[in-house]
């Protein structure tokens, strides 16, 4: 039987990405000191591994696939195929930014103020990409972590991932300027790529996860419509397309069928049923393919 070695990211991306997968319809199970999590499909075998790592790992073929965020596929060089985009992180379903940071009281303005100094961060290759491109000159060093409470002793300044600034703001740092926005990547190994079984399962993979990111935060209504309230209710409705609109056995009544966000849907219900929408239905919604 053929296996795809998939790897997931582990550490702060760990728990978002087996939610991500559980509502793709994939359970994945961590279990402590192993580098290898259960999934309930005999075709793929996993690998927890960092996020930092895996664009290298499926460049060398020892993965066929993996989740990793672009900052870390740049940062490597790695050379691998981008099979999809994945908004999520976790916290949020936005991009985390690499910022570059300074605590409040210092007299940086610009990346140009930093000139000879020293810059602390995870990003070396990006930050010295970034400083190049301002003609800049200053000392790049690798943090192990802990990044934010360097400055102003252990460093003049930091490169930093952000996601809601919190942390930034905790430590009295101010942001200079951005560097960089990612996204998590599913990336495919060039040969894996090419070959039919596995290329077939990276894309329904990608398919799934896709659909769940989409449903999220989306909840299906489905309601009866006497043909004369159909022109209200409709006028009512914001829809993912167009709803679904089908005559029941009597033919004065139909069924409408619509995606709407989930926080509209509150104020939705209660309209409809005034415009004479009945046997109101909100259903929750685990996937969303186009």
């Amino acid at each position: 039987m053929s296996i795809l070695k998939l790897g997931i990211p582990a550490g702060s991306l760990q728990e978002a990405t087996a939610d991500l997968f559980r509502q793709a319809g994939w359970n994945i199970k961590f279990q402590s000191r192993s580098y290898y999590p259960a999934i309930d499909d005999p075709e793929i075998e996993c690998l927890s591994i960092r996020a930092q790592e895996m664009a290298r790992y499926v460049e060398d073929g020892v993965l066929d696939a993996g989740l990793t965020g672009l900052d870390w596929i740049m940062e490597t060089g790695a050379d691998v195929h981008e099979v999809c985009e994945l908004i999520f992180s976790k916290v949020s379903r936005r991009p985390v930014r690499w910022v570059l940071c300074v605590p409040n009281d210092s007299p940086v303005q610009t990346v140009k103020d930093l000139e000879g100094k020293r810059i602390a961060t995870e990003v070396v290759e990006l930050t010295k990409k970034y400083l190049a491109q301002h003609g800049v000159s200053a000392k790049v060093e690798f943090s192990w972590g802990a990044t934010e409470v360097k400055p102003p002793r252990l460093a003049d300044a930091i490169v930093e991932v952000t996601e809601t600034g919190s942390s930034l703001r905790a430590n009295n740092l101010r942001i200079v300027d951005e560097l960089l926005q990612s996204t998590t990547r599913f990336i495919a190994n060039h040969d894996a790529w090419k070959d039919t079984w596995k290329q077939q399962k990276i894309q329904d993979i990608a398919m799934m996860l896709q659909g769940a990111i989409l449903a999220e935060g989306n909840v299906c209504l489905m309601m009866n419509v006497p043909k004369g309230k159909m022109l209200s209710v409709l006028d009512i409705l914001p829809a993912l397309q167009k709803p679904t609109v089908c005559p029941l056995s009597d033919d004065d009544w139909f069924s409408v069928t619509t995606i709407v966000k989930m926080e509209s849907a509150r104020m939705l219900i209660p309209r409809l049923k005034e415009a004479g929408a009945s046997g109101i239905i909100e259903l929750p919604l685990n996937k969303i393919i186009n």
